[in-house]
């Protein structure tokens, strides 16, 4: 099988984490739960959770500036912006334009993706498309996700599980060097939208009195139905991305997933062919961080020299819609 040649590659990322660490004995201060009953669940022991003034759009201008540093690159230099959030601070104008502003980065085209945890894949394959239609040299792409604002920190099968932060990635066009996205595989199924959703606040259920009593404005998961879908499709789709890109599981050095529950990655890998050994894990300390997972776990994997240059590494993703996808990278 010929191998693909890579359109675009990832040149530099960069993360921010918010500083306040909240544990799991904090929880359970404020709701009938405890450190044992989180951490077998789900392998979480704490999170990071954003002050009240600090939004989606700070989060992501934090990690993306780290990430531009890194690339040595000026904000003017950057032609397109893509920003995965499902928790925007505001409904208009888009997450990505008033990150836009932050970073002074004027001569962008800047607009939000919406696809929860598979976002960032989502925005990396988008970024993808726009270089190799020669619409630009620099893409940015970031995801910034602030989740402690849409959960109910009255139900513990959900608040126990999330985290505030963001993650970015600079791609560049490859021109021959070999490095970047190999391959890809995203999909989704709405017809299965209510296993993981918000029920009320947008246009067709306003914010109201009885939106806010009720908290339908707030995250809605059923959590034994979207362990099974996760599992199945996660594993499916590294299966495809490594068809794509002419791999085996021996050929994959890493695979960073979305860190949702130690129990779905340990059942990803299995499924997958990939030993625990080559999956990179970080959920212990950040929960999940919805799109912004991917990122912030690929630039610490960076960081540690666990995806250093000429790495294969795979990354997939699960989440609401729902939506699922895998990419191979070359480092």
């Amino acid at each position: 099988m010929i191998k693909p040649t890579p359109i675009a590659e990832i040149v530099a990322t960069g993360r921010f984490l918010p500083d306040n660490v909240v544990t799991n004995d904090d929880l359970a201060e404020r709701m009938d739960t405890s450190d044992e009953w989180i951490r077998t669940r789900t392998g979480i022991s704490e999170r990071r959770i954003a002050p009240d003034d600090m939004g989606a759009a700070d989060l992501g201008a934090r990690a993306a500036t780290i990430a531009l540093q890194r690339a040595g690159l000026e904000p003017g230099e950057i032609d397109i912006l893509v920003v995965s959030t499902a928790t925007p601070d505001r409904w208009l104008p888009s997450t990505a334009c008033d990150i836009q502003a932050l970073l002074k980065c004027d001569n962008a085209v800047a607009f939000d993706i919406m696809a929860a945890c598979t976002g960032h894949l989502y925005g990396l394959s988008m970024a993808e498309g726009y270089l190799a239609a020669g619409r630009g040299e620099v893409a940015l792409v970031i995801a910034a996700e602030k989740m402690s604002a849409i959960l109910d920190w009255n139900d513990r099968t959900t608040a126990v599980l999330f985290g505030d932060g963001a993650g970015a990635a600079v791609l560049r066009p490859s021109n021959g060097s070999g490095r970047g996205i190999l391959s890809s595989h995203h999909q989704s199924d709405g017809k299965l939208a209510e296993l993981l959703y918000r029920p009320g606040g947008g246009a067709l259920d306003p914010i109201s009195q009885s939106v806010l009593d009720e908290g339908r404005h707030l995250l809605k998961m059923q959590g034994r139905e979207i362990f099974k879908n996760a599992v199945r499709s996660m594993a499916e789709a590294c299966d495809i991305a490594m068809q794509k890109a002419g791999w085996t599981a021996n050929d994959v050095d890493l695979l960073v997933p979305h860190q949702a529950n130690i129990r779905i990655i340990e059942a990803t890998a299995k499924y997958a062919g990939i030993p625990m050994e080559k999956v990179f894990v970080n959920v212990d300390r950040y929960g999940n961080m919805s799109s912004a997972t991917v990122p912030i776990a690929l630039d610490e994997a960076i960081e540690q020299g666990r995806a250093g240059p000429d790495a294969n590494v795979m990354t997939v993703a699960f989440g609401a819609g729902l939506t699922w996808g895998a990419m191979a990278l070359r480092m």
